[in-house]
């Protein structure tokens, strides 16, 4: 075999990157990491939800992941459901094509599979199908990589979700419950392992990072309507969770504490603006984050912090900042307790002003114990996804030759 015989090995990413969700697109940029690092010969692009996004952003080619442009419009006009229905058939194809140029896929991170938010079978889940079965039929090694996953109550989502995850080549998991979920649902997950969320393996802010004004609160909030099941009773979760988020900002206002208000979508505009309707105050302020480094900016320089949205957890974990969840899933629990705040978790749902303000004056009386565990804590986290991005390059590329290249099969 001549070095004019061998190519480099071409990497595809997938998922709905590029859409709005920082957490989403940090995930990618863990793995672009990783990548660039270990295998800076591959030749990487996208089939995702925004890829002028993903080009302009992370420098790489990308592709529409949808034939049709109005996918996640509800459709209510003759026109728009037979556009529905062809870009369904259309995708077949086009996933298909697009699987058969690359040696591997990653799908990074993300909770692909679960429906913790609303999620209809016809989406992301049969996109997500296509994508693993064409892997299958082509013989491209597709990996979900320290992906999110739950237990699906819904039939349809249910065995897409199971199908894509049997057809990989390769599965981890960001959290116990994720296996364990997936195990549930019928598949053998004996040689999957659990690795930290991939935002852990993010550049750490330097320790000299500047500090806001003293007493400054951070609370992350969320356009929440509850999971795939609440879909009956949706506007009455959502405005209890926003009632009481109120109450809780208007109550650290009334003690003189700055509150900084932050997202991590940008369907999350809504609430922001809600809240600053609510409580017209100076001491509440909004940040416009457009990725996790500037989540994570805004995080280090609070005293503390509050959030709902599952990697704005992760932004004030990693920066070592105490801080109090609402939990509207598993995932967040498990979060919580892995990093050693177990016991500062509420329910998103029926979120109760009195007692958030009384576990967020326990958590600040905790605070310098808290971030020393955080730390620690951190610095395992790291040294877990160094484990898991080796067992990654051993799954999917061989080391055929010192510069990892694999060989097409004729």
């Amino acid at each position: 075999m001549t070095a004019a015989d061998e190519t480099p090995v071409r990497v595809g990413v997938f998922g709905l990157l590029g859409s709005g969700n920082l957490g989403n697109d940090g995930s990618l940029e863990a793995i672009l990491g990783y990548l660039r690092a270990e295998h800076p010969e591959a030749v990487v692009d996208a089939l995702c939800g925004g890829p002028e996004v993903v080009t302009s952003r992370f420098g790489i080619p990308a592709t529409r992941l949808h034939w049709y442009r109005g996918e996640y419009r509800t459709a209510s006009r003759a026109g728009a459901i037979v556009g529905k229905g062809l870009g369904k058939l259309v995708d077949v194809f086009r996933t298909a094509a697009w699987v058969r140029r690359h040696d591997v896929v990653i799908v990074p991170g993300m909770g692909v599979l679960e429906a913790t938010l609303p999620l209809r079978p016809w989406g992301f889940p049969y996109s997500l199908f296509l994508l693993c079965a064409s892997g299958r039929l082509l013989r491209t090694r597709v990996a979900l990589v320290s992906v999110g996953a739950a237990e699906i109550g819904n039939r349809p989502t249910r065995a897409l979700v199971r199908w894509s995850a049997r057809l990989a080549a390769y599965r981890s998991y960001r959290d116990a419950p994720s296996r364990d979920a997936m195990r549930a649902m019928g598949v053998d997950t004996t040689r999957d392992e659990v690795y930290p969320d991939l935002a852990f393996a993010l550049p750490t802010l330097p320790a000299s990072a500047p500090r806001g004004p003293s007493g400054t609160v951070c609370v992350g909030v969320m356009d929440f309507h509850g999971s795939d099941d609440d879909r009956a009773r949706a506007d009455e979760i959502y405005r209890r969770y926003l009632d009481g988020t109120i109450r809780f900002v208007r109550a650290l206002v009334e003690e003189g504490r700055p509150v900084r208000l932050l997202t991590g979508d940008e369907c999350d505009a809504s609430v922001v603006a809600a809240i600053l309707d609510a409580v017209d105050s100076p001491l509440v302020t909004a940040a416009e984050p457009a990725s996790l480094a500037d989540l994570m900016n805004e995080m280090a320089a609070a005293d503390t912090v509050v959030a709902v949205r599952y990697h704005n957890l992760i932004c004030a974990l990693k920066t070592a900042t105490p801080v109090l969840a609402l939990c509207y899933a598993t995932k967040s629990d498990a979060l919580m307790d892995g990093m050693g705040l177990g016991a500062f978790c509420h329910p998103a749902r029926e979120v109760d002003a009195d007692r958030l303000l009384e576990q967020f004056r326990e958590l600040e009386k905790r605070s310098a114990e808290l971030r020393q565990t955080l730390t620690e804590r951190n610095l395992a986290a790291a040294r877990q996804l160094e484990h898991q991005f080796t067992a990654l390059t051993e799954a999917l590329f061989p080391a055929t030759d010192p510069t990892h290249t694999l060989r097409k099969a004729p």
